[in-house]
């Protein structure tokens, strides 16, 4: 079965400070809960390891996600795709300028080869992206604290 979830929020930032967060997939890594760590790859950090612990019955160790940004389009867009024996994900970011500030789009798949993935995502890719939401907010408020 396979999960897709789109979700859009809208910033106070430039597309620019957006994309410096976004584009970082550690910052991707940090915010998603079920990642417990996060290795990368190559030194254009296209390429990173997640170490993923999945609530599920089926799931009693630390799954290995391989993901890459396969797509990078500064300062617009990032695709990445990640690739694992329990599943495949999908995650596209699109940074729209608005008058006011920015709206960053979010599209997500994932392809569930165990039973219990798919659900598990199902109920929980919503809290995930929130959770996306709330570390950018976080980042950015740090930077304008750090302004002079």
């Amino acid at each position: 079965m396979t999960v897709r979830v789109d979700r859009s929020f809208e910033l106070a930032a430039s597309p620019e400070r957006v994309w410096e967060f976004i584009a970082d997939p550690e910052n991707r890594a940090r915010a998603i809960s079920v990642v417990q760590r996060y290795t990368v790859d190559d030194p254009e950090a296209r390429r990173v390891t997640w170490h993923v612990e999945l609530p599920i019955p089926l799931v009693r160790k630390t799954i290995a996600v391989n993901t890459e940004d396969v797509t990078r389009e500064p300062p617009s867009y990032v695709k990445f795709v990640g690739k694992s024996k329990v599943m495949d994900v999908t995650g596209e970011h699109e940074i729209v300028e608005l008058d006011d500030g920015t709206r960053l789009e979010n599209h997500f798949v994932v392809d569930g080869k165990l039973p219990g993935v798919e659900k598990f995502f199902k109920r929980n890719l919503d809290d995930e992206l929130r959770n996306l939401q709330r570390a950018l907010e976080r980042d950015l408020q740090s930077t304008r604290s750090e302004e002079p």
